[in-house]
């Protein structure tokens, strides 16, 4: 048995809208033992001083694509990256995640096998390093669509054709998807990922192209629910989301061109969205030099749909509905630099406390692990991170980690910041 206090400098709690000030945590083992102005401090504690920082509950990060190493490689992946190599990918991914103080990623499903899930069980295992991991290990997806990586090399039909077969959880037809879904949950996916529009990184589809018919989605929803199991969509258009709601998905990913009334239907239904800014801010901000790295394909899109984005994002922002923190880093930043959402939103205008707690509480209960995370209380694991920045006003505060901790082991932290400076 073993104790550890943090002296805190501010304290976010993931609870209150509040920084509150001269507070202490007592850790007991791996779970935070008391929270208060003075607690106890038991015979051989360790006492770590973090009186000039503010400290939060372990940030989460709900959309991390964790299975490529360099964003500038990505092109590569559907030929030249070897199944093991992605799995490498993944780890680092989780480590550098959570020295930046982001305990815990969602990793949302990627084209070709990456062996998400045993990477996820070696950290559980203390083999390996690395952020608490909730895992959809592919996407389901259709030929073509925005979970199909072989449109990129679709002038080699005989190559694209084969590389087809060796994506698990692409096909057509409802009875292939419900086979799909079976798989995923046997493989121990945590939850179910379904491509359901087209997109804006994809070359040769549109956010609007409807990618599953009716009875796929039903199929795929019907089977998840049915083994216990939440299902969330890409999704972007209102006719789409629409449906989903009706079908009863549990989450929206995006969501980037729905229109008031669709945001008052998913508030009603209480389904989540994450809404993914930073992909889109170089549009909707109008930032040409981040612009510039996106393919030609990907900046028409965004140029074609910025009236709709910039609506859709004010939507969102105004809206009472569960709004996850999540990334979808794979254009300009690395996939690990979790803090880049955090700067959109701020930048955007959104009150820096509800951005706090989309990453903290709510991005918890989104992934189901509420009972163990998001929060700075008793009886949850001690997931801690400080910060050496003001997060009310510093919209680069998650890109500066101080200090993070992991069920109650201190991990050395990394600023993101430093790696641009």
């Amino acid at each position: 048995m073993s104790y550890t206090k943090i002296i805190c400098g501010k304290l976010y709690d993931g609870i209150s809208d509040t920084l509150q000030e001269n507070c202490e945590i007592l850790i007991k083992d791996q779970y935070i033992e008391a929270v208060g102005k003075q607690v106890e401090t038991p015979d051989g504690c360790k006492v770590i001083d973090l009186s000039k920082l503010t400290v939060t509950p372990g940030m989460i990060d709900a959309h991390v694509h964790a299975s490529f190493f360099d964003w500038r490689e990505i092109d590569k992946d559907a030929v030249y990256y070897s199944d093991a190599m992605r799995a490498l990918a993944v780890s680092e991914c989780a480590r550098r995640a959570l020295a930046g103080g982001f305990t815990t990623i969602r990793h949302i499903g990627w084209f070709q096998e990456d062996y998400s899930l045993d990477v996820k069980r070696a950290i559980d295992a203390g083999y390996i390093e690395g952020a608490r991991m909730i895992v959809a290990p592919h996407f389901l997806c259709a030929p073509g669509s925005h979970g199909d990586s072989t449109q990129k090399i679709a002038t080699n039909p005989k190559l694209a054709r084969f590389l087809e077969d060796c994506y698990p959880t692409m096909g057509s037809g409802a009875e292939f998807f419900r086979d799909a879904v079976r798989h995923e949950v046997k493989l121990g996916a945590d939850y179910i990922k379904i491509m359901a529009t087209g997109g804006f990184f994809t070359p040769n589809d549109s956010p609007e192209d409807k990618q599953l018919s009716y009875e796929e989605l039903k199929a795929i929803m019907e089977t998840a629910h049915s083994l216990h199991t939440t299902v969330t969509a890409h999704a972007y258009t209102s006719e789409l989301v629409t449906t989903l709601a009706e079908l009863g998905i549990d989450g929206i990913e995006h969501a980037s061109l729905i229109d008031e009334a669709t945001a008052k239907l998913l508030e009603e239904k209480d389904i989540y969205v994450v809404p993914t800014f930073c992909p889109y801010d170089e549009i909707v901000l109008l930032d040409e030099e981040k612009l510039a790295q996106k393919s030609p394909e990907f900046q028409r899109k965004l140029r074609y749909y910025r009236d709709n984005l910039v609506e859709s994002r004010e939507i969102l922002k105004n809206s009472k509905l569960r709004l996850g923190y999540g990334t979808d880093l794979v254009v300009g930043y690395q996939n690990y630099e979790c803090g880049r959402e955090y700067s959109a939103w701020l930048r955007n205008g959104m009150d820096p406390f509800r951005t706090l707690k989309a990453a903290t509480a709510v991005n918890a209960d989104i992934l189901g692990i509420s009972e163990k995370v998001g929060t700075i209380e008793p009886g949850k694991y001690a997931d801690i991170a400080a910060w050496k920045r003001d997060l009310l006003t510093d919209d680069k505060a998650l890109l500066d980690c101080a200090f993070v901790m992991k069920e109650g082991r201190e991990i050395a932290a990394h600023s993101i910041i430093d790696d641009y400076e």
